[in-house]
Order: structure tokens, then C-alpha cells, then sequence
């Protein structure tokens, strides 16, 4: 289950190993990595696909539960992973240049991980299975319901501003494509 963290650990070792690159290449250069670079450019691509994986993959695997593609449990894990270490590189691929369009889909991320941080917390507050169901008779009724309504509620927000992030990155990547690509 969640209560370990050790998708937490996994995340905050990958930011440290990006973070140590990052600084490589900093100190290397002697500038701060340029979004249109390539090494700025791959912290970008790799940091969508991580994000696009986030969304995609845990949400086909959380909606077919006939197909048994290892525990909800684990899916959830690589969920919260992938959406911290993602968005982390795709910070670092604005150059800490924060306008336009690019700026705001920076801060529909920064939106989407607290509130991703935030539906952790009451995930955890429901008992469950290895495999994600919720066990019943654990909690007191009124606290169980009260969980289970705070997490409707979460999802009614998380997942419209999920959707407006990806529409937000989509418009960027085919903008920056137009503009940087197909133009010159």
C-alpha cells in the first residue's frame, strides 16, 4: 500500500539524480540550460512522455479490471512517481522562464501535483486491499463515508485541471514544433 512511501523515496532519488545532471550541465556550460537546447529539449520530451504515462497507463489499468496487469497498488506507485519526477524535469525544461503559454501550463502542473499530493493523503485514509478495494468495517461509518466523499470531491477537481494541463502541454509542444521547426 501507500503508507510506506516508497514511491515518495523512489521520486526524490530520481529529482536528485536530474538535479545533479541539471547542475553538470549548468556548471559545464556556464549558463542555465535553454529550453530549446537539446539537453533543455529532452528534459522537456522525457518529462511529457513520464506525464502522459502518469495519466495514461494508471487510468487504462484503474478502468480494466478484468485484465490483471499487476496490483492497483503498484499502478498507484508508478502514478505518483511518474507525476512527481515528470513535472520536476519539465520544470527544469522552462529555463525559469515562466510566461505565455509555456507559463501557464507550469502552473496547471505545480496545480495538479499539490493536488495530487493532497489526494494521497486522503487515498490513505481508506483502508484498502493490495489490490486497491476498499475494506469495509475498519473505519467508523461516518468517518469512512467522509473519506469517500472528500475523495469524489478531489476527483472532480484533480482530474478537469489534468485535462486542461494536457490540452495546455499540446497546444505548447505543437506551437513550439510551428515555431521553432517548421518555420525556419
Amino acid at each position: 500500500m501507500l503508507r510506506g512511501g516508497r514511491e515518495l523515496w523512489m521520486a526524490f532519488l530520481a529529482g536528485i539524480l536530474i538535479t545533479g545532471l541539471y547542475a553538470a550541465v549548468a556548471f559545464f556550460t556556464r549558463k542555465i540550460p535553454a529550453a530549446g537546447e537539446l539537453f533543455g529539449h529532452a528534459l522537456g520530451i522525457f518529462g511529457f512522455i513520464l506525464m502522459l504515462m502518469t495519466e495514461v497507463l494508471y487510468s487504462l489499468r484503474k478502468r480494466t479490471r478484468s485484465a490483471h496487469w499487476g496490483r492497483m497498488s503498484g499502478w498507484l506507485q508508478f502514478h505518483i512517481f511518474t507525476g512527481l519526477v515528470g513535472p520536476f524535469m519539465v520544470l527544469l525544461h522552462t529555463s525559469w522562464k515562466f510566461n505565455g503559454l509555456a507559463g501557464a501550463t507550469t502552473l496547471l502542473t505545480l496545480i495538479i501535483v499539490v493536488s495530487g499530493f493532497i489526494g494521497r493523503y486522503i487515498y490513505t485514509r481508506i483502508p484498502r486491499t493490495l489490490d486497491g478495494l476498499e475494506i469495509e468495517g475498519t473505519l467508523s461509518e461516518a468517518a469512512l463515508r467522509q473519506a469517500r466523499r472528500l475523495m469524489a470531491l478531489w476527483h472532480t477537481i484533480h482530474i478537469p485541471i489534468g485535462m486542461a494541463l494536457f490540452i495546455s502541454a499540446f497546444v505548447h509542444v505543437g506551437a513550439a514544433l510551428y515555431y521553432a521547426t517548421l518555420l525556419k
